[in-house]
């Protein structure tokens, strides 16, 4: 679960979490389903932390360069 708290660095610890109770085939089907999910928030969460990021650096780039 993504808490608005969360750092980039926990969500992609809990990803990499996830992913290896997949790999080694310790979910039954019926928590698959619920780590799937829960993946899949991790992963936006983790895309729209990279993107706001990349913004306020270019943002902060232009403005060195228009100095």
């Amino acid at each position: 679960m993504v808490t608005k708290k969360q750092t980039y660095e926990q969500a992609m610890k809990r990803l990499e979490e996830i992913v290896s109770l997949i790999e080694s085939n310790e979910l039954d089907i019926d928590n698959l389903g619920e780590k799937l999910k829960e993946a899949q928030g991790l992963i936006k969460f983790c895309r729209d932390k990279l993107y706001k990021t990349d913004e306020e650096i270019k943002k902060m780039l232009e403005k060195e360069e228009s100095k």
